[in-house]
């Protein structure tokens, strides 16, 4: 499954959820553009697991669950807890991050 938040709800869809893989973005930020198609890839590869685009910008209290300091960063939570993050344009590093929680 995979999701683009509409309102700042990213605690409560990690609480729900046993594994889930979030990619805080942008509008103006073009790697974010670039991985957005592989990271729906992911999501339909792996339809056991919840996929959510974030806006890092819109929905500050999401940011807070991850160290955004760079975009595009993928974060990946398991069972209502931060397990792992990278900041990457490369499909191959962003894969390795999913394997991780599968």
């Amino acid at each position: 499954m995979i999701q683009e938040l509409e309102q700042d709800n990213l605690q409560d869809i990690v609480n729900n959820n046993d594994t889930v893989i979030v990619q805080y973005s942008a509008t103006w930020c073009g790697n974010c553009r670039i991985m957005k198609p592989k990271f729906k890839k992911l999501a339909l590869e792996n339809e056991s697991l919840t996929f959510v685009i974030a806006d890092a910008e819109k929905f500050p209290e999401s940011r807070k669950l991850a160290t955004v300091d760079n975009l595009p960063t993928f974060a990946t939570f398991k069972n209502g807890e931060f397990k792992n993050q990278v900041q990457t344009n490369k499909f191959d590093v962003l894969k390795e991050l999913v394997d991780e929680v599968i």
